[in-house]
């Protein structure tokens, strides 16, 4: 099919664009061009003012639609996920399993292999957020699951995974330094979270071999003036971080310190979970967040559009900056160069949203869902 779309703003991800049409064939984007220049076997479609922009990228999601596949792990949680998100604008995620026993770990693995032979492709594989934390920093994640790694283990996984274990958040400064080593060989991408790192630990993992670091701010030791941990060294280093733009787990003049500090390696993620009273993880929603059964804040209740305009009404960052924190920049380290910009050669995922910055709708592959 061959689609061209009209009469939008678009933000490619690297500009902003006005009164052009993007052409879409064979599920790719082939060109950005003059209106008067569509070809006539196109099928034109009059977007009437509305905003596209690379579809957006969650790198850490542990469910939806009442589906907690990062505790309860199974295919149909990763059905629900993909048909959720790419309802919601979002046209790739890791599914997201939180700290629990081998047998959990592995299911997450299995139901990854078994949902991949159906998956729509917005699925892009698993992100274990633990067990291999600090407990120090625990959270909402179960001490008696959190451990130290070994290479052994860690190999059974990957092996098994078959390349599904796309990223991974441990507690760097606990783990020996051929756990990283080997991680950093099968191009699993390491994240430092739920780590009480000094300053100096952090210096010398941060971007050697850790390209990231999960929710920034929370799950870490605070920013101390005779102490200044884990965030300071994220400040001077400046890896990758993710962040959750609800105003909950991080107040908004926090985000904007992050953005002014961070720049193009800050992205934007949900962290979301969805209610449940199953397993170790028992989200109980209220209201504008989750919390576990003791109170502990878990997981978000955020859509990647909704922390994209929470940044922007909240923190104060421009809209074309804060669309490339929720796609061009996780899709960067991903090393991705199919997603995450609007330009030839890439997939036409797309997200189209209003001037209230809502959702509209989403081209996945050029099709329009």
């Amino acid at each position: 099919m061959k689609t061209a779309l009209i009469n939008a703003t678009i933000f490619t991800g690297a500009e902003k664009l006005e009164h052009k049409a993007l052409l879409i064939e064979n599920g790719l984007i082939s060109s950005i061009t003059d209106i008067s220049e569509v070809p006539s076997d196109f099928q034109v479609n009059n977007l009437s003012g509305l905003t596209i922009a690379p579809a957006l990228l969650d790198l850490q999601i542990y469910g939806s639609g009442g589906k907690l596949f990062g505790a309860l792990p199974d295919v149909d949680g990763l059905e629900q996920m993909e048909k959720d998100l790419l309802a919601q604008g979002t046209s790739g995620f890791f599914a997201t399993s939180a700290t629990n026993s081998d047998e959990v770990v592995i299911k997450a693995i299995d139901a990854a292999k078994e949902y991949r032979k159906k998956a729509k492709g917005n699925f892009l594989g698993l992100h274990l957020e633990g067990p291999y934390l600090n407990a120090v920093r625990k959270g909402a994640h179960p001490e008696k699951f959190i451990k130290k790694a070994s290479l052994n283990e860690i190999r059974s996984w990957v092996e098994r995974a078959e390349g599904e274990i796309r990223m991974m958040t441990i507690a760097p400064e606990l783990q020996d330094r051929e756990i990283m080593d080997y991680l950093q060989s099968e191009n699993i991408i390491i994240s430092a979270g739920h780590s009480n790192a000094t300053y100096e630990e952090a210096i010398d993992f941060l971007n050697n071999p850790v390209q990231t670091c999960t929710h920034l701010f929370n799950a870490m030791p605070p920013l101390h003036h005779r102490d200044p941990g884990l965030i300071a060294a994220i400040f001077k280093v400046k890896p990758y971080a993710s962040i959750v733009a609800d105003g909950v787990h991080v107040s908004f003049p926090m985000i904007e310190l992050a953005k002014r500090e961070l720049g193009g390696h800050l992205f934007l993620i949900t962290d979301a979970v969805t209610e449940t009273n199953l397993g170790e993880y028992q989200h109980i929603f209220k209201g504008d967040r989750y919390v576990m059964p003791d109170g502990t804040l878990s997981g978000s209740c955020l859509t990647m559009l909704k922390a994209v305009e929470n940044c922007v009404i909240k923190a104060g960052i421009p809209l074309d900056e804060a669309l490339r924190m929720a796609s061009t920049y996780p899709a960067k380290l991903m090393k991705d160069n199919k997603r995450g910009l609007l330009k030839p050669g890439y997939r036409a995922d797309i997200i189209v949203i209003n001037n209230d910055l809502k959702h509209h709708s989403t081209y996945f592959s050029g099709i329009l869902n």
